[in-house]
């Protein structure tokens, strides 16, 4: 039966699709940042009928975004065996030693590679390399690997990091089923953006907003506790951080 919305008719679409689920559950304490590790696993399948209307902008894009996220999860873990980067703790450090542009920072794994990234990132767009690394607040990251090692991510990988004076461990990291502390999936984000951007999210990009302000980012950023107290906040912006570290353990 077509239903009618706005004086238009949709017609509904009947989708039959196959999702999958970690086993593995991701172990948690509560507090700003948040400890535990999301370990790699056999996935239980389900299969589920979904009745979708016909949708168009923003709506469309974000169903398209989700519907990725599961379907390419079947066969993610087959693609991804022994071409990518190894990256572990200590290649994520203070974020402030990383190369700033337009409000987030970058930087590559690989030696004599970051040129190429400051080319792409400065840009505004194109393909980003192997190796680069893009950040916008100190616990998350995404690294690119090298091409077609997960060719559903355009072979990003995304990170969830907890970050202290001591450095950085990572807490989650993933392709297409990491949930960030705001409980969004990076993936299904990222996969807004448009093509000439290669999933990288900024204002104009197709991409939803973030739930933060461009003054608790810059905020977030120059506190990064691995860089050693190089900024002092004011009363007000530790204010500003403690009602973040309440919104983000009420998400929680």
């Amino acid at each position: 039966m077509a239903h009618r919305a706005g004086g238009r008719r949709r017609t509904p679409i009947a989708i039959y699709f196959s999702f999958c689920a970690p086993v593995a559950q991701l172990d948690r304490v509560t507090g700003f940042e948040p400890v535990g590790r999301e370990f790699e696993s056999l996935r239980a399948h389900q299969l589920s009928w979904i009745m979708l209307y016909r949708l168009e902008g923003l709506q469309l894009r974000i169903l398209t975004g989700l519907l990725l996220a599961i379907i390419s999860s079947f066969t993610l873990a087959g693609s991804i065996e022994g071409k990518g980067l190894s990256i572990s703790d200590s290649d994520f450090n203070c974020m402030l030693d990383m190369e700033p542009v337009r409000g987030f920072y970058v930087d590559n794994l690989i030696e004599g590679e970051l040129p190429q990234t400051l080319d792409v990132a400065n840009a505004g767009s194109g393909e980003y390399p192997a190796g680069s690394v893009v950040q916008l607040v100190p616990g998350e990251v995404m690294v690119k690997h090298p091409k077609g090692f997960s060719p559903a991510t355009k072979d990003w990988e995304f990170f969830e990091l907890n970050v202290s004076a001591e450095g950085a461990q990572i807490g989650k990291r993933g392709f297409v089923d990491v949930v960030n502390r705001f409980g969004g999936n990076c993936f299904a984000c990222h996969a807004q953006a448009k093509p000439e951007f290669d999933m990288i999210c900024e204002t104009g990009h197709g991409c939803d907003p973030i739930p933060l302000t461009p003054q608790i980012t810059q905020l977030l950023q120059k506190t990064d506790a691995r860089c050693g107290g190089r900024y002092t906040p004011t009363e007000e912006e530790i204010g500003m951080l403690k009602a973040l570290a309440q919104q983000l353990s009420t998400a929680q």
